[in-house]
């Protein structure tokens, strides 16, 4: 049972992870694209931006993933 418990709060830590690396990615990338513009940095450079929140976003989607895999192994299935 405690075993179950444990399991329980970690997928629950994962998911609160998960939002937050969402809402810092989405946070950081907008002021970097605001930023980037203001100070006139070139395409390439605003572009390197959006790979960097790409990634951001990318990891975020694989902590949802181990999320709902320790959610359906506590489940039994």
């Amino acid at each position: 049972m405690a075993k179950t418990d444990a399991n329980k709060a970690d997928a629950n830590k994962t998911g609160q992870r998960a939002s937050l690396v969402i809402a810092g990615t989405g946070v950081l990338w907008v002021i970097g694209l605001l930023v980037g513009r203001a100070v006139g940095l070139e395409t390439r450079f605003l572009a390197l931006i959006d790979l960097a929140a790409l990634a951001g976003f990318v990891w975020a989607l694989w902590l949802i993933y181990q999320t709902w895999r320790a959610r359906q192994n506590n489940q039994g299935h």
